[in-house]
Formats: C-alpha cells, structure tokens, sequence
C-alpha cells in the first residue's frame, strides 16, 4: 500500500492545500493529511475546528484521511507506516527550505520519500500564514478558502 502524509498545521487550510492534495489522490492509496501539534507555538484557530474543517473539505475523498501527531513528522511517518511524504511547493524559497527538510528527514525516517508538487499559479500566492492577517484584521479571506470554511 502506497501511503503518503500531508504534514502542516493547517491553520486555516487553503486552497492550495487542497489542490496539492486532489493532484496526489491518484498517486498514492491513502493520504494522512496530518496536523502536527507543536505545544509552543500559538494557532489561530483550536486543533478540534482545523480537524473538522479537513474532515468536511475531503468528506467525499475516501481514501483521505486526517489525523494529528506530536513530535518529528518522520517518526509519525515511521509509525504508521507511511513511506512518503507530500509536500507543496510555491516558490524557489519554499524549495531551498523544503529540500533540506527533505534530506533530513530521510535519514531520520529510515529512507523516507518526500514528493513535491509544485502549486499551480493560481494558488501560488497564497500561504496559511498570509490569510491569518487577512482574518485577524478583519478582511475576506474566503478567496483563498475551500468553498466549505466558513470564517
């Protein structure tokens, strides 16, 4: 079985994301979109709205499923048994950050596969971090949002 993890903290999901992760479907058996949890660091919105949001956004895609993990995302990989990872590229900054954390990630997940997708041009401005100032200063995110977040 061909398993791949989406890892991010979908914080909100964009519709980027979900581009990236309707192009792989095809690719791979199952899909883990995986949202880590780094106990530091302060989301906007709670992990119980962002595993509810993905749950919605992929409802009728059976072979995606969504879960969250703590710790290194290789372990996580490691530990249910997925040998990829997927990743979504936007510009030649997220590819110079996204290829180190690749070559890390293999040795330290025993030979995992990073696959990248690189955004189609319509979604390659868009970035979770951006559409958070967007919504804390009050603006219209729903652009940049599946049709199914509501914010």
């Amino acid at each position: 079985m061909k398993k791949a993890v989406f890892p991010g903290s979908f914080d909100p999901i964009t519709s980027g994301h979900v581009d990236i992760v309707k192009r792989a479907v095809p690719l791979f058996d199952e899909i883990i979109i995986a949202i880590g949890v780094n106990t530091s660091k302060k989301y906007l919105f709670p992990l119980d709205q962002r595993i509810a949001w993905l749950e919605k956004v992929f409802e009728n895609e059976p072979s995606v499923k969504v879960d969250s993990y703590e710790g290194l995302t290789a372990h996580y990989c490691k530990n249910i048994g997925a040998n990829y990872m997927l990743r979504g590229l936007r510009n030649a900054s997220d590819f110079d950050y996204e290829k180190t954390i690749s070559q890390l990630n293999s040795i330290v997940g025993d030979g995992l596969e990073t696959l990248f997708l690189i955004s189609r041009p319509s979604f390659s401005h868009i970035s979770s971090t951006i559409v958070r100032e967007i919504i804390k200063g009050k603006g219209d995110a729903s652009p940049f949002l599946p049709p199914e977040i509501k914010i």
